[in-house]
């Protein structure tokens, strides 16, 4: 017998398919800063992308926590919630900045 512990991961968690989207998602919104920075720098947008990207960064600093904190159940699946809400907050801002920014609006 080992007396090892055993650390149980949840790679089926939402906040393993959150983390790496996220980051990408960041790298998407500064991709857009920066075409808009080149094609059209009287605009907003800029500014909005950076904000979503903030929104992104926080989805992927919680889901990362989710996944570290594991090993502690009810604390993981919290967090792991509130990663997939500030995801899907970000997800809601980068349609709508694209959306307005295609009528021109901002």
């Amino acid at each position: 017998m080992h007396n090892r512990t055993v650390i149980q991961t949840r790679s089926d968690g939402l906040a393993s398919h959150i983390l790496p989207v996220s980051g990408t998602m960041i790298g998407g919104c500064a991709a857009l800063i920066g075409l808009v920075k080149l094609v059209d720098g009287s605009s907003h947008v800029d500014e909005y992308a950076a904000l979503v990207a903030v929104a992104f960064l926080a989805s992927a600093m919680t889901s990362y926590l989710s996944i570290r904190y594991s090993d502690q159940a009810s604390l993981s699946a919290r967090i792991e919630r509130i990663a997939d809400v500030i995801f899907l907050c970000g997800l809601v801002g980068i349609t709508m900045v694209t959306i307005l920014f295609a009528y021109e609006v901002i």
